[in-house]
Formats: C-alpha cells, structure tokens, sequence
C-alpha cells in the first residue's frame, strides 16, 4: 500500500494552486482584472517584442477562445494594440503593451514578487533552489506519464 506520500503531494500542490488562484483573483480585482488577463500580460511583457494570440494561448497554457475573449478586454481597457492584420489571419498580428499596460504589468510584477517572497520566507536559497528542482523533474515526469 501507499505510504502516504500520493495523498501528501497531491494535496499539496492543489492546496498551493488554490491558494494562488484566491491570491490572483484578490490582486488583480483592484484593477478589474482576472488570472488570464494577467497571464496574457505577464506573458506580452516577457516576450519584449509582442506575441501573436496563439503563441499567447500555447504560453499561458489557455485555449484561444479564452485568450481572444482576454485581449478584448485588455484592449477595451488600453493595456494591449491589437493591431488589424492585413489578411483575415487575425491570430497571426502580434500584440503588443501599450504604455498604460507596461505601466500596469510594472504594478503586477511588484505585487508578484512580494507575493512570492512572502510565500517563500523561511526558506533558505539552497532549499529554494532544490524545491524548484524537484519540482520541474516532477512535473516533466508526470507530463511524460501524461503523454503530453
């Protein structure tokens, strides 16, 4: 029989994963925003040059039709340019921050690194590091079980 460490793990991982969704949905109300808003800009931000909605959509993990519905919201909002693509392959123009949404994704990064430094506290570096390495060995292994 299990020694207990299946239920440990997956209890774990879904209690941190719930905890980060209540923490984003708390943050991001502030600005009217929601988890996959900020993904999409968390993600445009990191790219520097912009990103097409599927390379979007493949990067925060989301299908296209919730990052379609995402940007035109951002864009209503003025955080993103969605630029009109000469052809009808409007999932092929890349989208980029405008200043007002750098300004915001500046805002949500300080909020991201407090929450994580928060999160971390009591952890010394080399605990962190083995933490985060284990981590991605096991989710590359149940990926690989996944058949991802």
């Amino acid at each position: 029989m299990s020694d207990g460490r299946f239920e440990l793990f997956t209890m774990m991982i879904a209690q941190i994963s719930k905890s980060i969704q209540k923490i984003k949905t708390k943050e991001m109300l502030k600005f009217g925003l929601r988890g996959t808003h900020v993904m999409c800009l968390f993600f445009l931000r990191r790219s520097g040059s912009g990103l097409t909605a599927a390379e979007l959509a493949e990067q925060c993990g989301e299908d296209k039709a919730a990052v379609s519905r995402a940007l035109a919201l951002l864009e209503a909002k003025g955080y993103v340019d969605c630029p009109e693509p000469e052809s009808k392959r409007k999932y092929r123009a890349k989208i980029s921050l405008t200043d007002s949404g750098i300004r915001l994704t500046d805002e949500i990064d300080r909020i991201i690194e407090e929450s994580v430094e928060k999160a971390g506290s009591g952890l010394k570096e080399a605990e962190r590091e083995a933490l985060y390495h284990a981590l991605s060995v096991i989710s590359g292994n149940l990926k690989k079980l996944a058949g991802d």
